[in-house]
């Protein structure tokens, strides 16, 4: 960070000892143990050594602690007993309830939203993904100042330029964060009108755009490597992939296609970084079709789909949502990735639910078992629609005459004089790539 610095041991070391202590709060649609598996998940993307991982039943939370005091007990006890460095809380913790723990556990505390933020930095590679990271750490650390700030609790005299008489390093520190965030939206701003240049570039040229969507480790990145050829990052990690990564694919009936792969979601997504990430998930909303690979063999993948659904609304994608002012909403296709993973009972179930619907495609991006489905299934989605347009071109615009074929089925194609009339089958999304073509 710029113009400032964290304390000495404010920092999540890798490799340190760490338990999780989950906050039950009666949620019907996740199962407590999937739950601890996904945060003992997070910590381990981060390189944690998670030694325990304790539920807690929560019916009111503290102000003061969030858990009740015996509870508080429990989670000190087994921080000692596994001699953890560290404490993550499986929520969000006020500064008040992060700095209370911290004194009755004799440890390290660090809550969801600190551990996601601790993934992103690490993981972001462009300069961009690196600015959104900063962007929502600041927002979160402004608020905590009083926490990791307390050495610098002190008065001293302006010079003008560090502030008035009597400004504290505290009101200093959170006005110079308040200026980097300054700077860095502005920075970020110039970012989403060059992505927005691109988009438009990419609409009047070319080709179709098929985005990859879904829980953090469902597989997309799996996918995008099976459908590609490509070699993206593809690990069993929450986070593996941080930055959109863009390929062209070819299809039936569609000689190019752009696959795009994007940030996984995650359930309780920091307020801060769903904001500085819209950039990056704009790129689904500039998309033909949407996949959502989802991960069939995971418990919770129901209240997964939920939360992917929730964020894809909340950027204006989704069942109902129009975009762009277009008539119809961007259509999605549910990939039930990973049936490599099922019993035998489930397996043959899940075939058969998927078999008796459109708008899913049960699959193993693992395997490719269900791969070559998919694919026809994504070429007809992107034809849906396409109509025989009549056209009349001049004779010498041979490169008009090359897109028609490339995009499009020619039906037939006449020479007449210095014209040439065509009858040409295209999808409404072509139509209108090839009447804004320059």
């Amino acid at each position: 960070m710029s113009g400032f610095t964290r304390e000495e041991g404010d920092e999540v070391r890798r490799g340190a000892r760490a338990i999780i202590a989950l906050p039950e709060r009666g949620d019907v649609l996740r199962d407590s143990d999937a739950r601890l598996e996904e945060a003992a998940g997070l910590a381990g993307a981060i390189g944690l050594d998670v030694r325990d991982r304790i539920a807690f039943r929560v019916r009111q939370p503290k102000p003061a602690t969030l858990f009740g005091s015996g509870q508080v007990e429990q989670i000190a006890t087994a921080a000692r007993m596994a001699e953890a460095e560290l404490i993550v809380v499986d929520a969000g913790l006020t500064p008040v309830q992060q700095q209370n723990l911290e004194k009755a556990c004799q440890a390290k505390v660090i809550d969801r939203t600190g551990l996601i933020l601790e993934i992103f930095g690490e993981r972001a590679a462009t300069a961009e993904g690196r600015l959104q990271v900063e962007l929502a750490h600041l927002d979160y650390q402004a608020g905590r100042l009083v926490r990791s700030w307390t050495h610098l609790e002190r008065q001293r005299g302006g010079f003008g330029f560090l502030g008035g008489p009597g400004e504290t390093q505290i009101e200093a520190d959170r006005r110079m964060i308040r200026d980097r965030m300054a700077k860095i939206r502005r920075e970020l701003e110039q970012v989403r009108k060059t992505r927005g240049l691109h988009r438009a570039r990419r609409s009047r040229a070319p080709w179709p755009i098929v985005a990859l969507v879904g829980y953090t480790n469902a597989g997309k990145s799996t996918l995008f490597n099976r459908l590609t050829g490509a070699d993206v990052m593809a690990e069993n990690l929450l986070f593996a992939t941080l930055d959109p990564t863009m390929r062209q694919i070819a299809l039936p009936g569609l000689d190019k296609v752009i696959l795009s792969d994007t940030v996984g979601f995650v359930s309780d997504l920091p307020t801060q970084l769903v904001a500085a990430f819209r950039a990056t998930l704009e790129e689904v909303t500039a998309a033909d079709l949407v996949l959502h690979v989802r991960d069939i063999a995971h418990p919770d993948s129901d209240a997964q789909r939920a939360d992917v659904l929730a964020v894809l609304a909340e950027i204006g994608v989704g069942p109902g949502v129009e975009l762009d002012g277009a008539a119809d909403p961007v259509p999605i296709i549910e990939i039930w990735n990973k049936v490599d993973a099922l019993d035998a009972e489930e397996r043959d179930h899940i075939l058969t639910d998927a078999r008796y619907s459109d708008e899913v495609i049960a699959a193993s991006a693992l395997t490719g078992e269900g791969i070559d489905g998919l694919r026809r299934r994504v070429s007809q989605k992107l034809l849906a629609g396409a109509r025989v347009h009549r056209l009349r071109l001049p004779a010498g615009d041979g490169r008009g005459l090359a897109w028609l074929h490339q995009h499009g089925e020619v039906i037939d194609q006449q020479l007449e004089g210095e014209a040439i009339t065509l009858e040409v089958r295209l999808s409404p999304a072509e139509w209108s790539r090839f009447q804004a073509r320059g």
